[in-house]
């Protein structure tokens, strides 16, 4: 049943809204919403993610108050950066991180997680899922900012999201 009706609540929702969009509930426009809802589902469940088993309810409550925390650190820092470019100008750098993140949606999060606190940005993932390429806005001048940075990342938000996914 499974493979004829991969998504059935997301089929119904698409019937429903073909027939709102069409603003007809005709014997054809029935049909072709009843068609369009039972093939679109079937023909992109390859697309679909694959299913989710979240391991510690305990650490994702924790590492979402710390992206809250960070989220609002962040945009501090930035902000007095933007201000005080003129006097001391950002030292913006690309940094690789190495990764022991491998599962899939462990790293659709951490991406996400790259994306929504300010100063950081996801930008490259290595092919083999062995490292991670982050746009850093501001570093730092000293000699072990890289290094600093790479510990942080790695022990605040690839660790929990490894116990999590893997």
């Amino acid at each position: 049943m499974k493979r004829l009706l991969p998504a059935p609540l997301l089929s119904v929702a698409l019937w429903l809204l073909w027939l709102l969009l069409n603003q007809s509930v005709s014997p054809g426009q029935l049909v072709l919403g009843a068609l369009f809802a039972w093939l679109a589902p079937l023909l992109m469940s390859p697309l679909r993610p694959l299913p989710v088993r979240l391991r510690k309810p305990g650490i994702v409550l924790r590492l979402l108050g710390r992206i809250a925390f960070d989220m609002l650190i962040s945009n501090l820092q930035v902000a007095r950066t933007v201000l005080m470019a003129r006097r001391q100008p950002p030292r913006s750098v690309f940094v690789e991180v190495p990764l022991q993140l491998h599962d899939a949606n462990g790293l659709a999060a951490l991406a996400a997680l790259c994306t929504v606190i300010p100063g950081t940005v996801w930008s490259e993932l290595a092919l083999d899922r062995s490292a991670l390429l982050i746009h850093v806005f501001n570093l730092g001048s000293d000699l072990d900012a890289e290094a600093r940075f790479i510990k942080h990342f790695k022990r605040t938000y690839e660790q929990p999201l490894t116990e999590i996914f893997q």
